[in-house]
């Protein structure tokens, strides 16, 4: 990791830290040690197991994927790529660094760069299609409840919403409209034109042809590969319902039990959607606001939100860093090539 990379993940660990402290200013010592003292510990554990097998089930992802003609990742080359994704989409705005991160992991594993970029595409394709179905759900479920509680809240979620469906639309008019999609596109650069110079535009141009080129080549081969498609779907459709489950069980750490699963994971999916409009690495204070306000009126305590929070924000943000920083230090396994067959 870069210097500047250990200089932004300890920057992100210190303002986290500051706000922990500043919402925390008015608790009372006596009562947060009360409310530790009470902590139930065995749903901590579980809340954590969920969380680690939320990364276990993408490495099963990870693996579906590479897997071609007898060629094969090793379980902990695999994992390496969920962990170092983690601590490069926590460390950079808008998650940017994550996919970078894992191309250069796979390729670290024996995956040829070209293969390697196939891989993570069609990786985003499915989560991206999972996220939505997941978040079309939630909206179905409790939108209304939220929107009536939470006001202002409903507003960026919707907004949220638009992107991932714009972003969706996009890769659906990629795969089975090409022709007009590079059409569409090159409209779009002309406009954008009047405002840039014409060797801007021809670069931009170039590169937006050469990412829908890209993208269409991968969706003739989702096509082809539907079951490999469908296993990965499945899982994946499994690894977000383990992570939108976590607040569940750290609730249930303060003995919270006014609140259902389900009701949890659809909170939890709105707080995903909103600090995923946050420039800022991690969604940092849109995150903690985000939780705060949606789940004040299930924990009666202040103590006792402030530290849900608090154990919340370590497991779903600081614990993915860590573990990626650790992943980084171990040298991968190379990719196990397909046993020539006997003649």
């Amino acid at each position: 990791m870069s210097r500047r990379n250990k200089l932004v993940a300890l920057l992100m660990v210190l303002i986290g830290g500051g706000i922990f402290a500043f919402e925390m200013r008015d608790l009372q010592v006596r009562q947060v040690i009360h409310t530790l003292r009470h902590l139930q510990l065995w749903w901590l554990l579980v809340a954590t197991l969920m969380m680690l097998a939320s990364w276990l089930v993408e490495t099963l992802v990870v693996q579906i994927f590479v897997q071609h003609e007898g060629e094969r990742l090793s379980f902990g080359a695999a994992l390496r790529v969920p962990l170092v994704e983690q601590l490069f989409n926590n460390i950079t705005p808008f998650a940017s660094g994550g996919q970078p991160a894992q191309l250069v992991a796979l390729m670290q594993a024996g995956v040829e760069g070209g293969r390697a970029s196939s891989i993570l595409l069609m990786k985003f394709i499915v989560y991206q299609f999972m996220v939505l179905i997941n978040f079309v759900i939630t909206l179905v479920l409790g939108f209304h409840q939220m929107a009536s509680r939470f006001g202002p809240l409903a507003f960026l979620i919707i907004f949220g919403f638009v992107i991932h469906v714009t972003v969706i639309a996009g890769l659906l008019l990629v795969m089975y409209h090409y022709r007009f999609t590079k059409r569409l596109v090159g409209w779009i650069v002309r406009v954008a034109g009047w405002f840039v110079g014409a060797q801007r535009q021809a670069m931009m141009q170039a590169t937006m042809d050469e990412k829908i080129d890209t993208f269409y080549a991968e969706s003739l081969h989702l096509k082809q590969a539907k079951g490999k498609v469908l296993r990965a779907a499945a899982l994946t459709l499994v690894q977000l319902l383990l992570y939108y489950a976590v607040p569940y069980f750290v609730l249930r750490c303060f003995g919270v039990t006014n609140v259902s699963l389900v009701e949890v994971i659809v909170l939890h999916v709105m707080i995903v959607m909103i600090v995923s409009l946050f420039p800022i690495p991690g969604g940092t204070g849109g995150a903690e606001y985000s939780f705060k306000t949606l789940f004040a009126t299930y924990v009666p305590l202040p103590s006792q939100l402030v530290l849900a929070m608090l154990l919340w924000r370590l497991l779903t943000y600081y614990l993915g860093m860590a573990l990626g920083a650790l992943a980084l230090g171990f040298s991968p396994s190379r990719m196990k090539a397909a046993k020539p067959r006997r003649k």
